[in-house]
């Protein structure tokens, strides 16, 4: 269809201030966090349910792709319009719904964002746990289509444990219910289904969570290692220990540089490495639990763990982790994040060896990661200027993701497979696997209209 004829159509929808078609807007919805790049045909924002529906049922009728979109912090291409189409951009659909503390739920649209959500929460006293790093602009459509995670995934889990059930719009335009505010609902479990689909499947434009009191107490510790290694043998002994911090987060030399610069966190310059380790629960027994951390780490070779004796140093502890991955663009212009995952006790080992693929390929790589869960994030540094850099950086993430898998691992812990990671979903899945895999989205979108080229790689012929 004609790109005036197609403006013209989803102005009838949601108004004609509400469609963008200019060379301009094109360009800023051709991309994400992610180093790849296309254009759509236009970008729509939707007002409520009833548009959507509209939108994607005139799409269907087309044939015109669409790629649902919150603020573009996707890291692996997941919401680039690879092959043109509609952009629903969310963020006029940005409002809390509903908060009721009485059953612990809460109602939101997908173009809120995180922390915006979890402010209004603390005025109760309740909390969101799920908490990306983006958290200040990333939206709660790309939570659930990512299956989002964050420092308290450790404890509490990654976001398809706080989601409850969503109003969806399947690739005709029907509207659906999936899932409830009640706990285990009768029928097939479509919420798990849908979340982190990554838009191929369903557009969620209303989103039930659960909300859980705020923690009676908080500790938050800094450990300091001269090594990698030493850090890493810390995590899996806490761990080993029966305790579960709420968080426990590892931070190398290269990136407390970067952030130090940028944020001043109070982290060591001389450190190789930190853990960011966080307690909460009840006051009791909170200061015995900390000292037995703090035991392990000593016998681990730690030089020296700080304790936050107020809010204010536990927030600037916190601002270094939250503000890791935009600190080290002082470093170089641009980064690519390998996000992969391995069993705890491997942590050292594929550390390790992922410092060697950075020597192979003559690339710095700055570490930041969820260390509780193995969640690995190398941020691989290059310029994307230089065309033989670019090329050993896609290799060198390969290679990365490819140590993940061999550890017992797998490719993505929380950023998505998109259109970055497909052909590595073979080091982890057979084609029987992918098979299974595709008819599912054959199911809900035979027409191929959702975030088409994303996730599963074509089967073979």
């Amino acid at each position: 269809m004609e790109r005036e004829k197609m403006v013209e159509k989803l102005a009838q929808v949601a108004g004609r201030e509400n469609v963008l078609a200019s060379e301009t807007d094109l360009m800023l919805y051709g991309y994400d966090a992610s180093l790849y790049r296309a254009k759509p045909d236009c970008i729509v924002l939707p007002g409520s349910t009833e548009e959507v529906s509209k939108i994607v049922g005139f799409a269907h009728k087309e044939g015109i792709p669409i790629v649902a979109r919150g603020s573009g912090t996707n890291l692996s291409g997941g919401t680039i319009p690879t092959r043109g189409g509609i952009v629903l951009h969310f963020s006029r659909m940005n409002r809390i719904l509903e908060i009721d503390t009485e059953t612990q739920r809460a109602v939101v649209e997908p173009g809120l964002f995180t922390l915006v959500f979890k402010n209004e929460l603390a005025r109760y006293g309740y909390v969101y746990q799920p908490d990306p790093a983006s958290e200040k602009v990333s939206t709660f459509g790309g939570n659930f289509g990512e299956n989002s995670g964050g420092p308290h995934c450790l404890k509490y889990g990654v976001t398809t444990n706080h989601i409850l059930g969503a109003e969806v719009v399947l690739s005709d335009g029907e509207v659906i219910q999936i899932g409830g505010k009640p706990l285990d609902n009768p029928g097939y479990d479509l919420t798990g289904v849908f979340v982190g689909s990554e838009g191929t499947l369903g557009i969620a434009t209303k989103i039930i969570l659960r909300i859980m009191p705020k923690p009676e107490a908080v500790k938050t510790m800094l450990a300091i290692y001269n090594t990698l290694e030493d850090a890493g043998t810390t995590v899996s002994a806490i761990i080993a220990d029966g305790i579960i911090p709420a968080t426990l987060e590892m931070i190398d030399k290269l990136t407390i540089k970067a952030v130090e610069e940028s944020i001043h966190a109070g982290y060591p310059l001389d450190a190789e490495a930190v853990l960011l380790i966080e307690l909460d629960g009840l006051k009791d027994g909170m200061e015995r639990l900390a000292q037995r951390i703090m035991e392990i780490c000593k016998k681990n070779n730690v030089r020296e763990v700080k304790a936050a004796k107020t809010e204010a140093e536990r927030t600037q502890l916190w601002a270094g982790r939250k503000g890791a991955f935009g600190a080290v663009a002082r470093l170089r212009p641009n980064y690519l994040v390998c996000d992969g995952t391995v069993p705890r006790t491997k942590l050292p080992e594929v550390l390790s060896k992922v410092m060697e693929v950075g020597r192979k390929y003559d690339l710095p790589i700055a570490n930041v990661f969820h260390a509780g869960d193995g969640n690995l994030h190398p941020l691989i540094l290059f310029d994307e200027r230089n065309e033989e850099e670019l090329s050993k950086v896609h290799a060198a993430g390969s290679e990365i993701l490819k140590l993940c898998a061999d550890a017992g691992g797998t490719i993505s812990g929380e950023h998505g497979i998109g259109a970055e990671k497909m052909k590595e979903m073979f080091f982890v899945f057979t084609p029987r696997d992918m098979a299974a895999m595709r008819k599912v989205k054959m199911a809900f979108d035979p027409e191929d209209i959702y975030n088409p080229g994303k996730v599963i790689p074509e089967a073979e012929a």
